[in-house]
């Protein structure tokens, strides 16, 4: 994704204040990023965005409403701004470098992300798991076999199974960012720097670049 999102503080316009519906998810937002865990309470989320807790049930029905406008509101702008990444006049490596840079400041931004997608399809109805995989992951693979095959068609790309390429890149982009227990303990890195994020980001496009490339 190209995800040059603006930040939750800034996630509307100069001037304006936030509505409540945006104070929540801004807080739910925040909490699971400060606690790396989906096991936020819904008291907790409402003292954060400092509303009464009965605002969620309003706003969202319960916090499962709640998860799954988070996932919209993180994703939503995301789907569109690869749709037009896919279509640009650039060459296709390049889309792809830029995609997999975009797609680590994601998980940067939002590190429970792909762990709450995971969650909401299982935990959730398999009418709802359907919406979610149709609206945000499926344009996600309709748009690597876009990629993937004008790559190979212009001569920069092996012709890689763009279904597998899915896992491999989403995979590649979030683990650092969901398995953070592992820098802590192993490495004794607490925090995930805009340092360490960048170094991240130039080691897996290295690497999956490497693998895609066509050899000269």
């Amino acid at each position: 994704f190209n995800l040059a999102m603006k930040s939750d503080t800034a996630a509307v316009a100069d001037g304006d204040r936030m509505s409540t519906r945006d104070l929540l998810l801004t807080a739910a937002s925040e909490l699971m990023r400060k606690r790396d865990t989906l096991n936020v309470p819904i008291s907790e989320i409402a003292a954060e965005a400092g509303v009464n807790s009965a605002l969620v049930k309003y706003y969202f029905g319960n916090k499962n409403g709640l998860m799954l406008a988070l996932l919209e509101r993180d994703l939503g702008a995301s789907i569109t701004q690869l749709s037009a990444l896919v279509n640009m006049d650039m060459s296709p490596s390049k889309k792809m470098r830029y995609h997999l840079s975009g797609l680590v400041r994601m998980y940067f931004r939002c590190p429970y992300l792909q762990r709450l997608l995971i969650k909401t399809m299982r935990d959730e109805s398999a009418d709802i798991a359907r919406d979610i995989a149709e609206k945000y992951l499926a344009p996600i693979s309709h748009a690597y076999h876009a990629m993937i095959s004008e790559g190979v068609a212009a001569g920069e790309f092996k012709p890689i199974d763009s279904r597998l390429f899915y896992f491999i890149a989403i995979g590649a982009a979030d683990q650092i960012f969901s398995a953070r227990f592992v820098l802590k303990y192993v490495h004794g890195i607490d925090e995930i720097d805009d340092e360490l994020r960048r170094a991240y980001v130039d080691t897996t496009i290295t690497l999956i670049m490497d693998g895609l490339l066509a050899k000269s």
